[in-house]
């Protein structure tokens, strides 16, 4: 009865997902009827030139970076506080994302020391992605050696906050020696964005992105080990070792790729793993998994599809919606149910 509920929660999640998917796609400055909008998709050439370049070009390509995104991100929030054990232990707080961020930083805000104006014209559009990258791994590599030094697990995760704070630092001191063009630009980089990739960035995206949810779903049987403590883990002769260095391989890797392609997108991957633990009731990652992905996703698609502005031409930052739409609602849960962990 149990599983027969969860392939019905399932069943309305997947249908919630493709109808707000083609409601994300259907928003914009440019008014397009849902009935246009399939015979595109479907590849029906009798509709307008121009909504076929805008719907291919424009709005399918940010519509699927919502999805990649939102359960990216959930995926590896629900990993972190997995291994962590903590309940506000999200997919930043290895420092991989202020690496990014970090890297970003250098190449905008510190163009004149670092030659970022040379990579810019170079590079063109893949710049960002590959400074994001570039920093991202950085620090990456920095946590994997910590981990491997240290045994106790909640050292790692004091680390990755240091490792915040100091690029933190370094941003700032970047920030005030630097013009106010540089200054917007990197802001505005931070607000987050999923309108600006073009289908090669997406399939790198892509690859990267499936790369990690196929080796998340190999480790369930280690994650839910986890869940009762490493000593508990020890004896079903899980190696601690190797599943930790993976699990934050795994997480680098997802938060490091969508903060590359995206910017940095706060709240979701906290939240949306509480969200599913509450709905679905269990603490199983062979459940949790598909059901973060699909959560992740939908709520992706609904804060973007607020932040297009329906009829206008503006876009509001991506970041402000997820946390202003998203935050009360999660705060309402926890307040009503007051568990945090099934």
């Amino acid at each position: 009865m149990l599983q027969r509920n969860f392939k019905r929660h399932f069943i309305f999640l997947a249908i919630g997902l493709l109808l707000l998917f083609i409601l994300n796609i259907s928003f914009g400055s440019v008014s397009i009827p849902i009935k246009d909008i399939l015979n595109i998709l479907f590849g029906n050439t009798e509709t307008k030139e121009s909504w076929q370049i805008i719907i291919i070009n424009f709005r399918l390509p940010k519509a699927i970076t919502a999805v990649l995104v939102g359960s990216g991100l959930s995926v590896a929030g629900l990993l972190m506080q997995t291994l962590f054990r903590n309940p506000l232990a999200g997919p930043f707080v290895l420092g991989i994302s202020s690496g990014a961020s970090l890297g970003v930083a250098l190449l905008i805000l510190g163009s004149s020391l670092f030659g970022g104006y040379f990579l810019s014209n170079s590079f063109s559009n893949w710049s960002l992605p590959i400074a994001s990258s570039l920093g991202a791994f950085i620090v990456l590599f920095a946590v994997i050696i910590a981990a491997n030094k240290i045994r106790n697990t909640m050292s790692i995760l004091i680390i990755g906050l240091m490792f915040g704070s100091l690029t933190s630092a370094i941003i700032s001191v970047l920030s005030y020696f630097s013009e106010a063009a540089q200054i917007q630009q990197f802001i505005f980089w931070s607000f987050g964005s999923l309108g600006n990739l073009s289908w090669p960035e997406i399939l790198i995206f892509f690859i990267i992105y499936i790369f990690g949810i196929i080796a998340t779903i190999a480790i369930v049987k280690p994650l839910n080990s986890f869940l009762l403590g490493e000593n508990y883990a020890k004896s079903l002769g899980i190696n601690i070792k190797k599943n930790r260095n993976i699990i934050l391989l795994i997480t680098s890797l997802l938060t490091g790729v969508i903060t590359a392609f995206a910017g940095p997108i706060a709240f979701v991957g906290l939240a949306v793993p509480h969200v599913a633990r509450m709905l679905f009731t269990t603490s199983n990652h062979k459940i949790l998994i598909p059901a973060v992905l699909i959560i992740g996703a939908i709520v992706m698609l609904i804060c973007d599809t607020i932040a297009q502005l329906p009829t206008s031409e503006f876009t509001l930052p991506i970041n402000a919606i997820t946390s202003l739409f998203g935050a009360p609602i999660v705060i309402w849960l926890l307040v009503r149910k007051k568990k945090l962990f099934v």
